[in-house]
């Protein structure tokens, strides 16, 4: 699915030099699901900006599905971004004065799709993550999780092979945050490749697959031989907290 060889970037302004990856060997298959950690400064973010074709590489080379990203053009990248990668960000990146539903339908504006199936597959992708009954709440009426779950949504709408999560709970407490690792546990089992940044250890858990970055470079690598179900995690907190009471 994804491959990258010799992958670095360099941002130079003429005073500063930073590397932000260097010589980045990674393969990353079909339905995997990776989670990625490392301090601030790492180059987590660089990467996932390049395979979400937002940034270019400095030198190697990124093959997506076998093709080369630095043979495509502008408007072959958009069609990539818009139709194969579905993006969740920790800051949700809703736009403040649509509702929920029309939130998940930006992204099929940009892919002809009629007003009607727009709707309708805005609609499908809110029951998916368990939010119609918020379809026509605004962001700022919705809690943080359910504003991710929103993203979620709005990620998923055009049924896209690879989704790119970048902290997607670290905004969010404990309880919303299962709730999140959940929905995108179900979207890796459904068959779509998952790549996560995180901070958070026991997120990392939940992937099959971690990588570990410092100072642009990968220096670890684990392979999760259980990895944690975020249901089963959720259903165990929720217990807790009716023994609690």
């Amino acid at each position: 699915m994804i491959k990258v060889e010799q992958l670095t970037k360099i941002y130079d302004t003429g005073i500063v030099r930073v590397e932000a990856l260097v010589d980045l060997d990674l393969e990353i298959s079909n339905g995997e699901f990776l989670a990625i950690m490392g301090p601030s400064g790492s180059g987590k973010s660089t990467l996932m900006n390049i395979l979400g074709c937002l940034d270019r590489n400095t030198s190697g080379e990124y093959f997506l599905e076998g093709v080369p990203i630095s043979t495509l053009e502008e408007n072959e990248l958009a069609k990539i971004r818009n139709q194969k990668i579905g993006f969740v960000f920790q800051t949700f990146n809703l736009l403040p004065r649509m509702d929920a539903l029309r939130n998940v339908e930006v992204p099929m504006l940009y892919s002809g799709v009629s007003p009607r199936e727009r709707r309708n597959r805005a609609w499908e992708a809110l029951e998916k993550v368990g939010l119609t009954g918020h379809a026509h709440h605004r962001p700022n009426e919705l809690s943080g999780g359910q504003r991710q779950r929103v993203a979620i949504a709005r990620a998923l709408v055009n049924d896209p092979s690879i989704i790119l999560a970048d902290e997607p709970t670290g905004n969010l407490d404990t309880r919303s945050g299962l709730e999140i690792m959940s929905i995108i546990q179900d979207l890796n089992c459904q068959g779509a490749t998952v790549v996560l940044v995180t901070h958070e250890h026991e997120i990392s858990r939940h992937a099959q697959r971690v990588i570990h970055f410092r100072d642009g470079r990968l220096v670890k690598t684990e392979l999760i031989d259980s990895p944690m179900r975020a249901a089963e995690t959720l259903e165990a907190v929720r217990q807790q907290m009716e023994d609690g009471l």
